[in-house]
């Protein structure tokens, strides 16, 4: 096989690295033996302790691996080496001289008793806080680092720099995607991203209980569909529309009314993902619009102390503004509290006061504010 088909082929395995990382040491196996060498790995040094931790290798024991890290890291070529140019390959001799080299205990106890007499190290990244490094050893029968070495390590660096890079990029989207599918599975409402066509691309826990529940809206074959035959209909033209951008269906998206199988009203947000940021995520997926779904009801603030410090009010003035929420007028606060109507009265006075409103109304309409979208 000619060298530039096995480049080929090699650079083809490095990037699918860059995608699943498991497959480093299967690729490390590989270009150890392109470019001629005995092991292999990709390190990190840590730029103010000097640490070295070996993120993949391929051709060492785990027992002397573990030495290594435990151990000889802080005596090798590398704890000596600083950080230079991205892309420089360097050995041993280039750091340190190779006869001090021979006399040291990483040699005598690490690398002699593997067969180790030279190491090609090639800087792969640089960081304010680490930098990144491939390493190639060689044994005695590969020699020492030569010049046909480097060359061959040179065609294969830059790929793995490339590919060590994407996948520290998606890594760090792994991490957003997946914090904000936790933020999204704290939300009380039930939350949907779907497509044009209603299938459904991600709910969070709130959104799969109401699913399983199948009583408001269910999910068949995978696509969205509401239980009333009208809302449903409304809902498919919505995402439809959504797809095809603001213009048809609005930035701030449009609201439908829902009922549950036991005639409990619930309302739908829709929400286009084709504005500002949210473009950027639907081009990005198959989402093309998201779907909040909550019961149509007055959620108790939690906890209801926060709105007493708001307004500084008493025990008896909170106790007294939640049951006017919870069951209506003076007369029926008076009956649930079991005091009397003039007492009720004399309360919401002070609500009034306090808070700025005039009628019982607003009193309602203030603590729906301080309602909690967290799922408790």
């Amino acid at each position: 096989m000619s060298e530039q088909v096995k480049l080929s082929r090699l650079i083809a395995g490095i990037y699918d690295a860059a995608l699943e990382a498991g497959r480093w040491p299967e690729v490390l196996a590989h270009v150890v033996d392109f470019v001629g060498g005995h092991g292999g790995c990709l390190l990190a040094k840590d730029a103010a302790t000097r640490d070295i931790a070996a993120r993949w290798q391929t051709g060492v024991e785990p027992h002397y691996m573990r030495l290594y890290t435990e151990t000889y890291s802080k005596l090798g070529p590398l704890a000596a080496l600083s950080c230079g140019d991205v892309g420089q390959i360097v050995s041993v001799a280039d750091v340190v001289p190779y006869d001090e080299f021979r006399r040291g205990r990483f040699f005598q106890e690490w690398a002699q008793p593997q067969g180790w007499v030279d190491v090609a190290v090639a800087m792969i990244e640089k960081t304010a806080d680490h930098c990144g490094y491939l390493g190639i050893s060689r044994n005695a029968s590969n020699g020492m680092v030569d010049d046909e070495m480097r060359r061959r390590m040179a065609l294969v660096v830059p790929h793995v720099r490339r590919a060590v890079l994407i996948g520290r990029v998606i890594d760090l989207k792994k991490v957003q995607a997946a914090a904000f599918a936790d933020a999204l599975d704290g939300i009380s409402a039930s939350v949907f991203f779907v497509d044009a066509h209603a299938r459904i691309v991600h709910a969070n826990i709130a959104g799969q209980t109401m699913l399983d529940a199948g009583d408001v809206l269910r999910s068949v074959d995978g696509r969205l569909v509401a239980i009333d035959a009208e809302v449903d209909e409304a809902l498919r033209d919505a995402f439809i529309a959504a797809a095809g951008g603001d213009s048809a269906l609005g930035i701030k998206g449009i609201a439908i009314p829902l009922r549950a199988q036991d005639d409990k009203p619930y309302t739908a947000h829709v929400l286009p993902l084709t504005s500002g940021e949210r473009g950027h995520a639907g081009r990005t997926s198959r989402a093309a619009a998201a779907l909040f779904v909550r019961k149509a009801a007055l959620t108790t603030p939690s906890p209801p102390e926060v709105i007493a410090k708001s307004y500084r009010l008493t025990p008896t003035e909170l106790r007294v503004l939640l049951a006017v929420v919870d069951v209506g007028g003076v007369p029926e606060v008076a009956e649930a509290l079991g005091v009397a109507e003039s007492t009720v009265r004399s309360h919401v006075a002070r609500l009034f006061e306090k808070t700025g409103a005039k009628r019982h109304a607003d009193l309602v309409k203030l603590v729906a504010g301080f309602g909690s979208p967290l799922a408790v």
